[in-house]
């Protein structure tokens, strides 16, 4: 699920990146919470189902 997440809010800074150039700061701020979520998700290592 984390996963997921991850990949969401970075094809989602892309997009702004790309698209929406005045929101630079929300962008940023999207790319540092998928940096987060991918650290915390390699950090806490996969559990039993």
């Amino acid at each position: 699920m984390l996963w997921t997440i991850t990949i969401i809010l970075v094809v989602l800074w892309l997009l702004g990146f790309v698209g929406f150039h005045v929101l630079g700061s929300w962008i940023h701020l999207l790319l540092i919470l998928a940096i987060i979520v991918l650290i915390f998700n390699l950090l806490s290592g996969r559990r039993g189902i």
